[in-house]
């Protein structure tokens, strides 16, 4: 098979590695990998009669392909914990994440890892994309995360208990966790996720029982992460070598310090409790959910400024897959979160939203960079994230994404395509029907109840008359 080359010119290049921009740069890639930076001669630096594409990105930025390294594909836009873990057959949840991903591709997010899912159905969709079947980018996933009684995903009361379809898995000793590992390690999972404590304000899993758990996985050759919202969690976590860690939304000065020495990137995923806050009136949000979610992002922007302050490294996560952060529509706006909740420079949210993503990949040494030997995963984007980081998520702003040195080409309508897991087979209504609340205080009306046998039977006619009608007309179309 012959070689395939890809040169874009004139653009100014954000490398990925925090290096100021290079104006007028171009990048040259040979099959996946990027082969040279700088400038390009087309007649010493490329065969005569080569397999050449070409593209100008004169006026544009040339960057790395954004890693969110906390994409929740089988969440399917979920408004309820129901909609994730108890309802919409596996089958159909397989179906609407093959089919919400390539929205993921679409927004410049060329890797993805998913801490957590239903099923192994994340083990499917990654070797989908490996084989070609479902168009995505790179990925690397989770089971269903491992939990403890008093972690995140034991939703259910113990009368119910944690259904095959949750996300969770209850493990609550020892022997559990280390027969759950090793499933999920025979079922083909990249990493580890561990549930702790849902707000933060206790540590569900024993020091003893992170320990464990990290080095099961690491002897397995896998990575690790966790849920941690609170200080004991994440130090503890940062003791027993986790790979990376989500949340983190309040740290002491010695847990912050601890983080910072380990070099182990903190994912704050703030995104998603940014926007419960800012678009409550929009979501409908309770108001006891939108004022709790308020006083923890308070807490969390000064946390964060200490971490910024101290060192700490940080990578980008966005927990895309509820209603309330949809899959490629706000992804890059995990770095404009970053930036406001640390104090960081756009520059380096970028690194963040790059480099600092490339080990959750397993490819440490290959993502997240411009240099020459990497894998030629690439954006270019109409404007200048540098002075203005919302032109990466804004509609019509990304140019070209590239995967693997190949453009990569979307239907049309990509933008509008939402897909829900919403298949709720025993709905009964959502709002509470009180009398006041229906009738408002005056007298009963009249219902169907009080209607003559003549009217009912008026009604019936009526209908079988609109369902005849409606089958003739399906016919003719």
């Amino acid at each position: 098979m012959s070689d395939t080359w890809l040169l874009i010119e004139n653009g100014t290049v954000v490398d990925g590695d925090a290096n100021p921009p290079r104006e007028g740069c171009s990048v040259l890639v040979r099959n996946a990998r990027i082969v040279k930076l700088g400038s390009v001669n087309r007649e010493t630096d490329i065969p005569r009669g080569a397999d050449l594409t070409v593209l100008d990105a004169r006026g544009k930025t040339v960057m790395p392909g954004l890693i969110d390294i906390h994409c929740h594909m089988t969440y399917g836009l979920a408004r309820t914990e129901e909609e994730i873990s108890v309802y919409t057959p596996p089958e159909l949840r397989t179906l609407i994440a093959a089919a919400n991903i390539e929205k993921v591709l679409a927004a410049g997010v060329t890797s993805i890892s998913q801490p957590g899912g239903s099923y192994f159905i994340g083990v499917g969709l990654r070797e989908g994309i490996r084989r070609g079947l479902v168009h995505g980018p790179r990925m690397t996933t989770a089971g269903r995360y491992l939990t403890t009684s008093n972690g995140l995903t034991d939703w259910f009361p113990d009368a119910t208990g944690v259904p095959e379809s949750s996300t969770g898995r209850l493990t609550n000793t020892p022997a559990e966790m280390v027969a759950e590992i090793r499933r999920q390690k025979k079922a083909g999972v990249d990493l580890i996720k561990l549930a702790d404590s849902p707000f933060g304000d206790f540590q569900a899993f024993t020091n003893d029982e992170l320990k464990m758990a990290a080095d099961l996985a690491h002897q397995l050759g896998l990575k690790i992460t966790i849920h941690a919202r609170g200080s004991d969690e994440m130090n503890a976590a940062v003791e027993a070598g986790f790979d990376h860690i989500m949340h983190g939304n309040y740290m002491s000065d010695e847990t912050i310090a601890n983080l910072a020495a380990s070099r182990i990137p903190l994912a704050p995923t703030q995104l998603f409790m940014h926007h419960i806050v800012e678009f409550a009136k929009i979501s409908g949000s309770r108001r006891s959910i939108v004022d709790a979610t308020a006083r923890m992002n308070e807490a969390t922007m000064e946390t964060l400024h200490r971490a910024y302050k101290a060192g700490v490294k940080f990578a980008m996560g966005t927990d895309s897959g509820f209603a309330t952060v949809p899959y490629g529509e706000w992804h890059a706006r995990e770095l404009e979160i970053l930036m406001l909740y640390t104090g960081m420079s756009a520059l380096e949210a970028i690194q963040a939203g790059t480099k600092h993503g490339a080990n959750a990949m397993g490819l440490p040494d290959d993502l997240g960079v411009l240099a020459v030997g990497k894998l030629a995963d690439i954006i270019v984007v109409d404007g200048d994230p540098l002075k203005d980081i919302r032109v990466l998520y804004q509609p019509g702003r990304m140019s070209h994404v590239i995967l693997n040195g190949v453009v990569q080409t979307f239907p049309d309508d990509i933008r509008t395509r939402f897909l829900r897991n919403d298949y709720l087979p025993h709905e009964y209504g959502w709002e509470l029907l009180t009398y006041d609340r229906v009738f408002e205080g005056g007298e009963r009306p009249r219902t169907q109840l009080d209607w003559s046998g003549e009217q009912r039977l008026d009604l019936i006619n009526d209908l079988r008359k609109q369902e005849k009608l409606g089958a003739a007309e399906a016919a003719v179309e």
